[in-house]
C-alpha cells in the first residue's frame, strides 16, 4: 500500500497511514528509510522486518511477533505527532474503536504499545492489496466477482454498525484484497461509537455523503452512502464524482444528478444498478435501512448462510433481511385460514360439553345478579348505601371433586346442569370503605381485601340467583344494649327464601360450623335439596343482636378448608424442592448468558427493548380496563404500583431469558425466529410473519379441538368424562373487560412458559 498513490481529497484527522500494510506494495528495498532498522527488536518481542508505509501520523512496519510466531503490522506515531494531544487522542481513538468489531472481513487491531517513547498499534498484517490500487490496475471487476466482494464489504460494514461503530472513511484505499481475494475494511482511525460527537468535518471528501459536506453528523445512512460510492467503481472501474476541489463537488452533488452505472457498463444487472442508485441517493431517509440489506439485494447469494457457514451469529438485522420474501401461496394460507375457522367452530359447538360455563345454567347475565344481591342484603337488614362494591364469578371446587370421588358413570357431569348444588358462584361485595385489594392483583376479589370493616357484607348465588352464602361484619363496638338478642322467625325465613329452601321440610339441628364473624345467634337446620332431594343438606345461620351475619349452605361435598392442615406427602416435597433448584439455576444461568451476550455485543438489545416496552404497555393497558379503579388518587396509585411491581419483576425474567437465549437461538436454529425477528423489527406486513401467524394458530386451533375431543369423547366408548376445564377462566363471565385481561394473561404465560422451556433445553 505504500506503493500506491492516493490522491484524493482528505481533511485531516485522517491520513493515507490509516490504510492497513500490504506486502504487494512497493518494495522495501525502494521503501524510504524508517527510525528503526529491519531486525530491530521492538519492545522485547517484535522483530521488524520492512518498512511498508509513511504518512502524515507516522511509519508502518511488518514485524514477527516472537511470541506467537505470526506475522503483524507496528504502526508507530511520528514524534510531532506524539506530541500533538489531538492527534494522540486520535491515535488512542483508532484502537478503542477498531477494536470492538470482530469480523472476517474487517482487519484486528490487537494492542497498544511503547518503544523508546513511540507509541505504536499492533494489527493483523494482511498480505494483499488495497481496493484503490487494484482498481487503477485493472479497472472494474467481472461482475460474479464485484458481487461477491460487494457482499463482503456489506458484511463488514454491518459488524461494524452492529456494534455502534461509524467508520466515516469508507473508500477504495481504505479496503484491502488479501491473499486469498477476501475484503478486509481497515482505518478506523477517524471511526465513531454511534454515541459520540461526530459532528466534525473529517475523512474524504470524494467519498462523504452530502449532508456530510454540508457540515452535518455522520450516520449509518452516511457510511451506506460511501459505500455505494465504493460498489460503483467496483461495478464500473470508475468514479461516480471526480472533482479536483470540494467547491467542485458540492456543486455535482447540488446537481443531484449522478452517472448511472449502466451508462457504463451496457449489461449490468438491473438489480446491481438499482441497489447503487438508492445507496446514492440524496436524502438519508431514501437509502438503505442498513448494509445488510444491501447484501440482500444484489443479486444471487445469501448472507445469512453464509454467515452461519463461516461460524458466526448472524445480527437480527441480517436475519430479517434474510431468506425468502415471497408471500405463503394463495391456496396454502386459504386453507389455514378454512381449517382455523373450522376448528373454531368445532370448539365452539363442543366446548359446551368440556367446560363448566357450558354444563352450569348461565340464564341470568351479571347484572340481574348483581342486583339480586343488592336486593337479599337489603332484606336482612342491610340498608346503608355502600361506598364501593364489586362482583363477579367464582368456582367451588368442592362439589366437583366429589363426584370425581363417588360418581363413575359416564354422564356424570349433567348432575351440573341444574345449576344445584353449584359449582359456578356469583359474589358480590359491598364496604363502608373504597375497596383497596390487598395482594398484586387488580381486581377485588371475595377475599380480597379481607372482610375486617364493619358493615362489609359478601353474598354468593347461584346462576340461577339462589343464595347460597352470606358474610356481614358485625360492629366493633356496640354500647346498645339488647336484651335477649333473638332472631325472630321471620328473619331465617327471609334467609331461606333468598335460598330457594322450605323453611317447613328442614329441621333444627345443633350448629356445628361457626360464622367468619362475631355472632350470639346460632342456628341449624337439615333438609333436602330441592333440586335433588337425594341429598340431604345443613343450612347454618347465626345473627348479631336480631341481623343475620352468617348463612352457609353445606352439603356432604362440603370441607372445612381452613380448619384441614395441607398434607404434602415426601414426594412432593421433594418434587416441588427439585422445581425451585431448576428455575434458580436457569435463572442465574440466564443471568451470566446475558451478560455473555451483552459483552460480546450480539445480543438483540433493540429486539429485547421493544419485547419489554410491548409487555409493559400491554399489562397497563389490561391494567386500565380491568381493574377496579377508586377515586382516591393515593389509593389508586398504591393499587397500581403493586400490580406493576410484578410485572417489572416478570419483563426483567423475560428480558434476561430473552438477551440469553435469543443470540443462541439466531444462531443454530435461525430459520425458527425469522418471522419473530421480522415481527419484532416492526416488519408487520412482512410474508413471513404473516405466514408464521397462519402456522401458529393451526397448531393451536388443532391443539385446542385435540383437548376438546379428549373431554367429551370417553362417554362414548363407556368411560366416566374427565373434570370440565377451564375453571380458571370462569371469571371471564364478568366481562369483556376481565376476558382481555386472561387472555392477555394466557398469551405472557405462553411466553415464558417457552422461553423457559427453550432455556432449559
Amino acid at each position: 500500500m505504500s506503493g500506491s498513490h492516493d490522491d484524493d481529497l482528505t481533511i485531516a484527522p485522517t491520513s493515507d497511514l490509516g490504510k492497513l500494510p500490504t506486502s504487494s506494495g512497493r518494495p522495501s528495498g525502494r521503501s524510504a528509510p524508517g527510525a528503526f532498522a529491519p531486525g530491530s527488536i521492538i519492545a522485547g518481542r517484535y522483530r521488524l522486518v520492512a518498512l511498508l508505509g509513511r504518512g502524515g501520523m507516522g511509519e508502518v512496519y511488518r514485524a514477527d511477533d516472537l511470541t506467537l510466531d505470526q506475522p503483524v503490522a507496528l504502526k508507530f506515531l511520528n514524534q510531532g505527532v506524539a506530541a500533538d494531544e489531538a492527534r494522540l487522542a486520535q491515535f488512542h481513538n483508532e484502537l478503542r474503536i477498531a477494536r470492538q468489531v470482530s469480523h472476517k472481513n474487517v482487519c484486528r487491531l490487537y494492542d497498544l504499545g511503547d518503544a523508546d517513547g513511540r507509541r505504536f498499534l499492533t494489527m493483523e498484517y494482511v498480505d494483499g492489496e488495497d481496493l484503490g490500487a487494484l482498481l487503477r490496475r485493472i479497472g472494474r471487476f467481472p461482475e460474479d466477482k464485484a458481487i461477491d466482494m460487494a457482499r463482503q464489504l456489506c458484511a463488514g460494514v454491518a459488524a461494524a454498525h452492529e456494534r455502534g461503530v461509524l467508520h466515516r472513511d469508507l473508500k477504495p484505499a481504505n479496503v484491502m484484497l488479501d491473499g486469498e481475494g477476501n475484503i478486509r475494511i481497515t482505518d478506523f482511525g477517524i471511526a465513531t461509537a454511534g454515541g459520540e460527537d461526530n459532528n466534525v468535518l473529517a475523512g474524504t471528501p470524494q467519498y462523504m455523503a452530502p449532508e456530510q459536506l454540508a457540515g452535518k453528523p455522520a450516520t449509518i445512512k452516511s457510511d451506506l452512502y460511501s459505500l455505494g460510492l465504493i460498489l460503483f467503481e467496483i461495478f464500473t472501474g470508475r468514479r461516480a464524482y471526480d472533482a479536483r476541489t470540494i467547491g467542485d463537488l458540492r456543486l455535482l452533488h447540488d446537481t443531484g444528478t449522478v452517472t448511472t452505472p449502466s451508462s457504463i457498463v451496457r449489461d449490468l444487472d438491473p438489480m446491481v444498478e438499482r441497489v447503487i442508485l438508492r445507496c446514492l441517493s440524496k436524502a438519508p431517509e431514501d437509502r438503505p435501512a442498513s448494509a445488510l440489506t444491501i447484501a440482500v439485494a444484489l443479486p444471487g447469494g445469501d448472507p445469512l448462510a453464509a454467515a452461519l457457514a463461516a461460524g458466526e451469529t448472524p445480527s437480527p438485522d441480517m436475519l430479517a433481511a434474510a431468506g425468502e420474501a415471497e408471500a405463503l401461496p394463495a391456496w396454502k394460507g386459504l386453507a389455514a385460514v378454512v381449517f382455523i375457522m373450522a376448528g373454531l367452530a368445532v370448539t365452539a359447538a363442543l366446548s359446551g360439553r368440556a367446560s363448566l360455563a357450558g354444563l352450569v345454567p348461565l340464564d341470568k347475565p351479571p347484572a340481574v345478579l348483581s342486583d339480586r344481591a343488592q336486593q337479599i342484603v337489603a332484606s336482612l337488614g342491610y340498608t346503608d348505601r355502600p361506598m364501593d362494591s364489586a362482583d363477579g364469578f367464582s368456582v367451588a371446587s368442592d362439589y366437583e371433586r366429589w363426584i370425581v370421588d363417588n360418581d363413575q358413570s359416564p354422564h356424570r357431569w349433567d348432575a351440573l346442569k341444574t345449576g344445584s348444588p353449584p359449582v359456578v358462584l356469583f359474589w358480590a361485595r359491598t364496604s363502608p370503605r373504597l375497596l383497596a385489594t390487598e395482594g398484586a392483583q387488580s381486581e377485588v376479589r371475595p377475599g380480597d381485601p379481607a372482610l375486617t370493616i364493619v358493615g362489609m357484607t359478601l353474598t354468593l348465588l347461584d346462576t340461577r340467583g339462589r343464595l347460597r352464602e352470606f358474610h356481614a361484619v358485625p360492629p366493633q363496638f356496640d354500647p346498645d344494649p339488647v336484651a335477649d338478642g333473638k332472631v325472630e322467625a321471620q328473619h331465617w325465613s327471609t334467609l331461606f327464601d333468598a335460598a330457594g329452601l322450605s323453611m317447613s321440610e328442614f329441621t333444627p339441628v345443633t350448629p356445628e360450623w361457626t360464622p367468619r364473624g362475631f355472632a350470639d345467634t346460632r342456628a341449624a337446620w337439615e333438609g333436602p335439596l330441592p333440586d335433588a332431594p337425594a341429598f340431604k343438606v345443613r343450612v347454618e345461620a347465626a345473627a348479631y343482636r336480631g341481623r343475620p351475619v352468617s348463612f352457609l349452605m353445606v352439603g356432604p361435598w362440603s370441607r372445612a378448608s381452613r380448619m384441614v392442615p395441607l398434607e404434602r406427602t415426601a414426594v412432593q416435597t421433594v418434587l416441588n424442592a427439585l422445581v425451585v433448584v431448576v428455575l434458580v439455576v436457569l435463572i442465574c444461568g440466564a443471568l451470566l448468558l446475558a451478560r455473555h451476550n451483552l459483552k460480546a455485543k450480539r445480543a438483540d438489545t433493540r429486539g429485547a427493548g421493544r419485547l419489554a416496552g410491548f409487555v409493559l404497555t400491554g399489562y397497563a393497558v389490561t391494567w386500565l380496563i380491568s381493574a377496579h379503579h377508586l377515586p382516591d388518587f393515593s389509593l389508586e396509585f398504591n393499587s397500581f404500583m403493586k400490580y406493576y411491581a410484578d410485572v417489572l419483576l416478570g419483563v426483567t425474567l423475560l428480558l434476561v431469558i430473552y438477551l440469553a437465549l435469543e443470540p443462541y437461538v439466531r444462531r443454530f436454529w435461525p430459520d425458527s425466529v425469522l418471522g419473530w425477528t421480522r415481527l419484532i423489527s416492526g416488519h408487520l406486513r412482512d410474508p413471513r410473519v404473516g405466514r408464521d401467524i397462519l402456522i401458529g394458530c393451526s397448531f393451536a386451533v388443532a391443539l385446542t379441538v385435540l383437548e376438546v375431543f379428549y373431554k367429551v369423547s370417553p362417554p362414548f366408548f363407556g368411560f366416566p368424562a374427565p373434570t370440565p376445564d377451564f375453571a380458571s377462566d370462569i371469571g371471564t363471565l364478568a366481562g369483556v373487560s376481565v376476558l382481555v385481561h386472561r387472555i392477555w394473561d394466557i398469551a405472557m404465560s405462553g411466553l415464558f412458559t417457552s422461553m423457559f422451556a427453550v432455556l432449559g433445553f
